[in-house]
């Protein structure tokens, strides 16, 4: 199993952990060490869990203190840890969305920051058949060179992959497109390109 699935079971575990303890907003949660003990997992692995749940605004760490529940809208961390645990319609579609969001926003940097020798290397890499969509992305928002992208990419992309819903399949033809828009610098039909991939609608022009 990889890291970033290893944090999800362990999002689950903490959902699990927090509701049997009855624990709620404003509530300390256990150490990194006592957490690593009670689930039985590696420390860095419940650093890599902690990490995505503060930057979902569900914990917030006190210097000096520890980690507590946030208040977050008056709600109890579990509910709202079931809801990006993806058991909330809503909630799967505003990650779909988002990760949308983000790599459009990633390859309009890209556009500014990538050169030739980029896209050739990334051509090559499609045309035999040796990158998923998955790569093909995280190889754009590394070139677009901004990491807090990245990592909430990283965030989403995980939970992306718990959503129970059928995932699209796609042509090295549309990855080749997006490529020759990038490597000609031309937003509009970068962003084209991308819609296409993604089979968004025109709507998207908004963002």
């Amino acid at each position: 199993m990889t890291t970033t699935k290893v944090y999800l079971e362990i999002v689950k575990k903490l959902r699990e952990m927090i509701s049997a303890d009855g624990l709620k907003s404003g509530d300390k949660i256990p150490s990194e060490r006592e957490l690593s003990e009670r689930l039985n997992v590696g420390r860095s692995s419940v650093r890599e869990a902690l990490r995505a749940l503060e930057l979902l605004g569900l914990i917030e760490t006190r210097r000096g203190e520890g980690t507590y529940i946030r208040d977050f809208r008056g709600n109890q961390l579990v509910q709202i840890l079931g809801t990006f645990i993806l058991q909330d319609e809503k909630a799967k579609s505003d990650v779909v969305e988002t990760k949308n969001l983000i790599e459009m926003d990633c390859l309009r940097l890209a556009i500014h920051r990538i050169n030739k020798t980029n896209v050739l290397e990334l051509k090559k890499l499609v045309d035999s058949n040796q990158l998923d969509d998955d790569h093909f992305f995280y190889s754009i928002i590394e070139m677009a060179d901004n990491h807090l992208f990245k990592r909430i990419w990283m965030i989403l992309k995980d939970y992306y992959y718990s959503l129970n819903i059928q995932k699209p399949e796609y042509s090295k033809e549309n990855f080749l497109l997006l490529l020759d828009a990038l490597n000609a610098r031309n937003e509009e039909k970068t962003l084209l390109a991308y819609r296409q991939l993604r089979n968004l609608s025109i709507s998207t022009d908004k963002y």
